[in-house]
């Protein structure tokens, strides 16, 4: 027992800590399955950009949309009931993909759009529920533990995945792929009836607090910083993998990238959770957006598999340095916000608005640059541009004040 808590260090564990950290890592083992591995079955097909772009806008686009909709129900019904909606949809994502097979990339709007949907409910309800079984005293642990428990979901995802792909012909390794993850997210369902049912109450004041960015200093800093957030991931969540597909010709490697990425942040997460205390807060965001954005210059202008899995090293590195501090800061500025305790559903879906604007702009320029330009000489352009927006995070959160 004084093993397992030097291990998690001063922490008390509840029940439905435990819980949301294992529904969290259920998802996040399903995910590092298949859902890099989506971008590539829809390659495969198509061979195009445009069609990655596609389907990745109709994400971004759906989930801020959904994000509104799981307020309003999340505040009537039940957060509970909110999270199970978003773990059934991304189950019929999966459904989809496997009824469609070799005719996906004729239906890439549904498949978007089920993902996004999927996501809007998921990412609506577990923000919420995280700010509701969290305190501030447990939110630097919570954060780390989950990036930990992603981190090893990405070192056994991806690599199980590609594994299984290239040893089966034509797209059969896909459906075993993609049938597991649906099996895990079925799994996530079962785990949810257990979690205490939270009701809530009250008016779904969701423009009031969208307004509250005009009064709240800290609440408009860390809502630009999510915007700059989502410009660098709408772009680089996808098209990473496929220049790993491109440079190597295999889902194998893009496991092996995927396990060494993961591997490292595995521990960089359990280390950045316990390091990294309330007054190193900013300058390790500052540290990480630094390191994210020299790590772009890795692979931007000569792609090579060896670069792009030294890019995978210095990216596990760096996030962990910036997420953790960062998302406990975002939960700490809206825990001080007006009236916290009966909005913390709007600040959530506020939050998550202005970091899927970024996402929509950040595909929408990569649409533009692939269509209208050659796409050589743009995407390596765009993805300097696109890519400063974690750096430029700290110019906005060093505004933050909070309480000590």
């Amino acid at each position: 027992m004084s093993s397992f808590k030097r291990i998690l260090g001063d922490i008390d564990l509840t029940k439905d800590l435990t819980l949301l950290l294992l529904i969290g890592g259920l998802y996040s083992l399903s995910i590092a399955l298949s859902n890099t591995f989506v971008n590539i079955y829809l390659w495969k097909q198509s061979g195009e950009f445009i069609d990655l772009g596609v389907y990745n806008l109709t994400v971004v686009i759906f989930q801020p949309l959904t994000f509104i909709l799981a307020g309003r129900l999340a505040k009537k019904v039940d957060r509970v009931i909110v999270l199970r909606f978003g773990v059934i949809f991304l189950a019929l994502f999966y459904i989809s993909v496997l009824a469609f097979g070799e005719s996906a990339e004729d239906y890439l709007v549904v498949l978007g759009a089920l993902l996004g949907i999927g996501y809007g409910f998921y990412w609506l309800a577990f923000n919420v529920l995280t700010f509701e079984i969290t305190e501030p005293e447990t939110r630097d642990f919570f954060n780390g533990f989950l990036g930990t428990l992603t981190s090893a979901g990405g070192m056994i995802g991806p690599i199980l995945a590609g594994f299984i792909i290239s040893r089966f012909a034509s797209f059969k390794g896909y459906t075993i792929v993609f049938g597991i993850s649906l099996f895990l997210f079925f799994l996530a369902v079962i785990m949810s009836f257990f979690l205490k049912r939270r009701p809530a109450s009250g008016r779904y004041l969701f423009l009031r607090i969208l307004e509250e960015r005009k009064h709240n200093h800290n609440w408009r800093s860390i809502t630009n910083a999510h915007f700059f957030q989502g410009l660098r991931e709408g772009t680089f969540i996808f098209i990473i993998s496929v220049f790993v597909f491109i440079s190597t010709g295999s889902e194998f490697a893009i496991g092996t990238f995927g396990l060494i990425n993961s591997g490292i942040a595995f521990v960089g997460y359990y280390v950045a959770s316990r390091v990294i205390k309330k007054q190193l807060r900013k300058r390790a965001i500052l540290l990480g957006g630094i390191l994210l954005y020299l790590a772009i210059f890795l692979i931007v202008f000569d792609v090579t598999y060896t670069k792009l899995l030294l890019y995978a090293g210095v990216i596990a590195i760096a996030y962990p340095i910036l997420l953790v501090p960062y998302i406990s800061m975002t939960y700490d500025v809206i825990g001080t916000g007006w009236n916290a305790a009966e909005m913390r559903i709007e600040y959530i879906v506020v939050r998550e608005i202005f970091l899927n604007l970024g996402r929509i702009v950040s595909v929408l320029a990569f649409i533009v640059a692939v269509t209208f330009f050659n796409q050589e000489e743009s995407i390596p352009i765009l993805l300097l541009i696109l890519g400063a927006g974690h750096t430029l995070i700290y110019l906005f959160v060093r505004k933050v004040v909070l309480p000590l």
